[in-house]
């Protein structure tokens, strides 16, 4: 029995870890050598066959992980800003005429002078106002930019929760982003959740052969996916289909 019991802690210590690269496949394969021995030596097969899921399934999903860091951080690129000069434009020379002298008539003499109009006073045209220039997007730095990629790499590998995967995201284990690089990342991602729990859900249906209220509590825990309540319910009614 002490190997049977072995396998499923190291396997339940598997599970929890399987999101950090590498550690989590590690672990994962220690559950299955233990429950492979359990199995061999006629130990109790439901603790060894337990054991032997829980770090099968870690072991992949380390695995996939793994996969998808790798993918982000080849593609993380810092932009670099374009400068642009504008050229100059040369004034061009205006030729100027010299003004040429008029001849004036000597006007002949008259009896009475001549009454001249008043000059009438025009107004000049008002001047129109600039119309308000339009606001100039804002810049999104290198390190929300590479947020980004990673929670759109988790979303479709993993089909983590919106929570998860903040907590992913800022977790020491696992990308270390700053909490305003997190939030912004979760807030901008293109995810489907209601997908995402589905996904999760038929995963714990067909790899762990659980009940369905005991994936709703799975996907609902904190301990577990964090899914919100209307996401689990919607997974638990598209189970079957």
């Amino acid at each position: 029995m002490g190997l049977a019991l072995a396998a499923l802690i190291v396997g339940i210590a598997a599970f929890l870890f399987g999101l950090i690269p590498v550690f989590g496949a590690v672990v994962g394969i220690a559950a299955i050598v233990l429950g492979v021995f359990a199995l061999r030596k006629g130990q109790s097969k439901v603790l060894a066959i337990v054991g032997i899921a829980l770090g099968s399934i870690a072991t992949i999903t380390s695995i996939v992980v793994t996969i998808g860091v790798g993918a982000a951080v080849n593609s993380a690129s810092v932009d670099e800003p374009v400068s642009i000069v504008a050229e100059s434009a040369t004034p061009t020379n205006q030729a100027y005429s010299a003004p040429q002298p008029v001849e004036t008539a000597q006007a002949a003499p008259t009896s009475a002078p001549v009454e001249t109009a008043a000059p009438i006073e025009t107004q000049a045209p008002a001047a129109q106002a600039p119309a308000p220039a339009a606001p100039a997007a804002p810049d999104v730095s290198a390190e929300y930019k590479s947020a980004l990629r990673s929670a759109t790499n988790y979303s479709e590998i993993l089909h983590l929760s919106k929570a998860r995967l903040y907590d992913q995201l800022t977790s020491e284990y696992g990308e270390k982003f700053s909490a305003e690089a997190a939030q912004y990342a979760v807030d901008n991602v293109q995810a489907d959740w209601n997908a995402n729990a589905l996904a999760t859900a038929k995963n714990y249906q067909n790899e762990m052969s659980m009940s369905p209220e005991g994936i709703r509590d799975q996907l609902t825990s904190e301990y577990g996916e964090k899914f919100t309540a209307d996401e689990a319910d919607y997974a638990i009614t598209h189970l079957n289909d």
